[in-house]
């Protein structure tokens, strides 16, 4: 047994303890990777009795020239920079006005992680009780108590409305992430660091930019950019909530299945993996450099 730990035997059995999940990692996420590259170089027939045909970068010259492709790619990036913004500064605004003593605090971070913690099929039908045209609590006080619209607005029928409407539920549906990772990190800052600053005679903003960012910055860096890839990889909500919001996750399941294009919805998310790996590099290059 001693060969095992020896200095030269560390890395085959390192290597023998990880095979397994090396195996179990490719199997599920480098294998499906590459076959679907493989198949955003083919003409992919739904029947599987007549074979694929290779049609090299048609797929990617259809997806570059599409103009409903830029349309989607641009209200994507709206979506995400929005609601990474959005979800990010209201979490931070939260997690500080909550890192202090106060009553019911516990139970007030409890009611803060609902929207997080909810089904996500609960809170979107939810909404879309609220806004429903003819029955919804905000077109009641919109036209009958506050009088503030003639008629009941279509929230989810028209695509300015739509996407507002869109990305004010993922900022309230997602800030919780940004709270729980900011208001861990400010609860280990050494309270003494504070007290140093406003004995300097520093005000409220200066000891938030003295003392406090530079402590989450990592964090705030790990928020951001994860929170950029989910958003950007985002379907399910938007597409529960209206049809009328084309971002680049719907746009590749109408190419896929409504359509029926499985080649050009391969090529799509080939393009969605390496714009959204380009923006990572360049946002951690960013931090970095900070």
């Amino acid at each position: 047994m001693k060969k095992w730990f020896s200095g030269r035997s560390d890395m085959p059995f390192a290597m023998m303890l990880l095979a397994p999940s090396l195996l179990l990692l490719g199997g599920l996420v480098a294998w499906p990777m590459l076959s679907n590259i493989e198949i955003s170089f083919l003409r992919l027939p739904l029947n599987p009795n007549i074979n694929a045909r290779f049609i090299g970068l048609e797929n990617y010259i259809n997806i570059l020239t599409d103009s409903a492709f830029w349309h989607s790619l641009w209200t994507t990036f709206w979506y995400t920079a929005l609601v990474v913004l959005g979800s990010t500064g209201l979490g931070l605004g939260v997690a500080l006005f909550f890192n202090r003593e106060f009553r019911l605090r516990k139970t007030a971070r409890s009611l803060v992680i609902l929207s997080y913690v909810t089904p996500s099929i609960s809170l979107v039908f939810a909404w879309k009780y609220m806004f429903n045209s003819g029955y919804g609590i905000v077109n009641y006080l919109g036209v009958d108590v506050l009088h503030l619209f003639n008629e009941a607005p279509l929230w989810f029928d028209n695509p300015g409305s739509s996407f507002f409407l869109v990305v004010l539920f993922a900022i309230w549906r997602y800030f919780p992430y940004a709270f729980i990772s900011f208001l861990a990190i400010l609860q280990t800052i050494d309270k003494s660091l504070y007290e140093a600053a406003e004995m300097d005679g520093a005000n409220g903003w200066q000891k938030f930019k003295i003392v406090t960012l530079p402590a989450i910055m990592p964090v705030l860096a790990t928020v951001v950019t994860l929170r950029t890839i989910w958003m950007f990889y985002m379907f399910a909500d938007v597409w529960l909530l209206t049809t009328k919001v084309n971002i680049l996750g719907v746009y590749l399941y109408k190419t896929a299945f409504a359509f029926n294009d499985l080649g050009k919805a391969a090529a799509i998310s080939v393009v969605l993996f390496v714009i959204i790996f380009a923006v990572i590099l360049l946002t951690r290059k960013r931090v970095n450099l900070k």
